[in-house]
């Protein structure tokens, strides 16, 4: 018999919620399917079971777990009789385009009833729960975030970091008029929904980096750097009245700038009506965050315990700037490493700076 217990969805999180169980006493359950919804100061998290087994024991809904709390007890594989029933209950599938359309709603997708294959949410469905929602009918009620709440948690892991890890800092300026070209030929003739972000090419420079710079990959525990087994950098995102998550792209520097752009999408929307995963909070092996076009022409930021590092991106602005012995207004951007003096030097940090660099001067290799 092995035990299932509450994760660690982050450094600002000790306690949270349980809401709803997805499975019931004697379902199997395979390593990474959806079983519980925990709610926490960052909304409702969809936690995944890290088991294969038989579930015999669950915890009591409503209660308030700490971390490390056992959730269930699970009959591991070789103890799980032939006969095992099979998952009964599973978290609803939701088309990309039914996702897209409730975020513009601030509908919960997740929580819509199905029309779709298995049960799968589907656009049409979206629409008829908000003409329902119009109509007065009573819409399913979106998971809810508290914005003083996740304030407080974000300043004590802000607070922990700036305490025990002793950053370093480095920016260099970027030149993105190869990026912004290239960039503006690939959207030319494709639709809105298929165009790309100047965001998803950051993401991706950054990945590619992180290939040839793994020692900024990953956590630092017990006292030492454990490298992340992937690339995983979580992409920090504004929540609607305030706050900030930042979920986990996985394998990013393995997805085509198409898949992360749909990935980006989609977790911006799951983040901001609370439809995360815990794997996608648990995961991040490096942040990266992005001011955009309205931000500030710079950022510095503050690790996320236990990772070592934080690339930031600030907005891009046009400068005069030295071209083959002449003078050129090209655009440029701000880039920023945070990192850990504990894992690294300035020498480590500036060859990922260097490494970004070179991957947004040849887009086309992305």
């Amino acid at each position: 018999m092995a035990d299932f217990t509450m994760p660690a969805l982050g450094a600002d999180m000790e306690t949270g919620k349980l809401v709803q169980w997805l499975v019931r006493p004697g379902a199997r359950v395979r390593r990474g399917d959806v079983v519980a919804v925990v709610e926490t100061h960052k909304g409702a998290i969809d936690v995944e079971i890290f088991l294969d087994g038989v579930i015999e024991q669950l915890a009591p809904l409503g209660e308030d777990l700490p971390v490390g709390a056992v959730l269930a007890r699970v009959r591991t594989a070789g103890e799980t009789p032939a006969a095992a029933p099979v998952m009964g209950a599973s978290r609803a599938r939701v088309s990309p385009a039914a996702r897209r359309r409730a975020g513009e709603l601030d509908l919960d997708a997740a929580g819509l009833p199905g029309s779709g294959a298995e049960g799968a949410v589907t656009l049409a469905d979206v629409e008829r729960a908000a003409a329902a929602r119009q109509a007065g009918a009573p819409a399913p009620a979106r998971r809810g975030i508290d914005p003083a709440q996740m304030r407080q948690a974000i300043a004590a892991a802000m607070a922990r970091s700036k305490r025990e890890i002793p950053h370093y800092y480095l920016g260099s300026s970027v030149d993105m008029q190869a990026a912004s070209r290239w960039l503006e030929a690939y959207n030319a003739d494709r639709p809105p929904d298929q165009r790309l972000l100047p965001a998803v090419l950051l993401l991706k420079a950054t990945a590619t980096a992180l290939r040839q710079v793994p020692q900024l990959n990953g956590w630092y525990e017990d006292g030492a750097f454990r490298a992340g087994p992937g690339i995983h950098p979580g992409w920090a995102i504004a929540l609607r009245g305030g706050g900030l998550v930042a979920p986990a792209v996985h394998d990013a520097e393995r997805k085509s700038l198409a898949q992360l752009m749909d990935t980006l999408r989609d977790l911006v929307q799951r983040a901001r009506i609370g439809g995360l995963r815990s794997s996608e909070m648990t995961d991040p092996t490096i942040t990266v965050t992005s001011l955009g076009e309205r931000g500030a022409e710079s950022v510095f930021g503050v690790i996320y315990p236990p990772q070592v590092a934080i690339v930031g991106f600030g907005r891009m602005v046009p400068r005069p700037c030295a071209v083959d012995g002449g003078v050129q207004v090209r655009p440029q951007l701000a880039l920023s490493l945070a990192a850990d003096h504990r894992v690294s030097d300035g020498h480590l940090g500036g060859q990922l700076l260097a490494a970004i660099d070179r991957a947004l001067q040849d887009p086309e290799t992305l």
